[in-house]
């Protein structure tokens, strides 16, 4: 018994070169290691992975577009629904809260949705609010396709198909969604063959839009670009004249002599007028003659008068 006690002594006393009893465990982990170090991006303390929080915070706060592809957005109130309705826009839905009061806009919705084959569905008010994020609705909600934007070289493409010389109408800063409805309008009336827009600081094809060009949204294809400039050179380069109207400009509309060939006409916002690097960009700039002093034109009336011009030169 002795000689047992004395060995276990000499184990308990055992230093760093000899294994205490029982470590064989933590001796066999230690040796196995913590596996590969984690990329400096997965390292929460790392320099790296707190710059892509940083970012990632930034990227949350920007604003997002409202209409991406596959999103759909609404037409709120019982005017703006009939209106939609009259306008053939691509109405996906038409709802109808519990309970609301049946008037004549109502009970034309009711026509229009039979007439078109268009769903009708009545649902609690509630939810009608929650659809429409809080819109004044008026009982009523039309539930409307994001708009889907073309290329801007699809219009040169679209006059090579018919034979024609590019009629192109390009808006600079126009932010009234209803001038946008309007020119597309003009566009189609006149045979052109699309419109150019800017992504920002620009409206965009919303409902309001629609509801202006009265349906001719569904005929006229709109693109949205990036950097209005590099797509005017683009059309240059193409072989297409530019012209800008401006109410300084050096030629007069009647005594433009550029109709025939392949046009692109810009128009500015009403007040602003054409920005300094798309009027430099121009190849000239052109006025519309008025008997009064009146400043400018709004988009929508000046974009009308010159596709009108340039379609009576085009047919002489």
């Amino acid at each position: 018994m002795a000689g047992n006690s004395a060995r276990r002594g000499a184990i308990k006393k055992s230093g760093k070169g000899n294994p205490t009893a029982g470590s064989g465990g933590r001796v066999k982990r230690g040796l196995e290691g913590k596996g590969p170090t984690p990329k400096a991006k997965d390292r929460p303390n790392h320099k790296v992975y707190k710059a892509n929080e940083r970012a990632a915070r930034a990227e949350a706060k920007r604003p997002k577009r409202r209409a991406k592809p596959g999103e759909a957005e609404w037409v709120a109130g019982r005017n703006s629904v009939v209106e939609a309705l009259r306008a053939k826009m691509p109405v996906i839905a038409v709802y109808v809260a519990e309970g609301a009061e049946r008037d004549a806009r109502l009970r034309e919705t009711f026509q229009l949705t039979s007439d078109l084959g268009i769903s009708l569905m009545e649902v609690p008010r509630v939810e009608l609010d929650r659809m429409t994020a809080g819109a004044v609705h008026q009982g009523l909600a039309a539930r409307v396709p994001a708009y889907e934007y073309a290329h801007a070289d699809d219009f040169l493409e679209l006059a090579d198909e018919r034979g024609e010389k590019p009629l192109i109408v390009a808006l600079d800063s126009v932010t009234d969604p209803r001038n946008l409805g309007a020119v597309v309008r003009s566009a189609s009336g006149f045979g052109a063959h699309g419109v150019v827009i800017p992504e920002r600081r620009a409206a965009g094809m919303t409902p309001s839009a629609w509801k202006t060009s009265a349906g001719a949204a569904a005929r006229v294809p709109v693109a949205q670009v990036v950097n209005l400039v590099r797509q005017l050179k683009a059309y240059q380069d193409a072989g297409c004249m530019v012209i800008g109207l401006a109410a300084d400009g050096e030629v007069s509309l009647p005594d433009l002599d550029l109709a025939d060939g392949p046009l692109v006409i810009v128009v500015g916002s009403e007040g602003e007028g054409l920005g300094r690097l798309v009027s430099e960009t121009c190849d000239v700039l052109v006025s519309v003659p008025m008997a009064s002093s009146l400043e400018s034109l709004n988009a929508g009336v000046a974009a009308s008068i010159a596709l009108y011009a340039v379609a009576e030169k085009r047919k002489g």
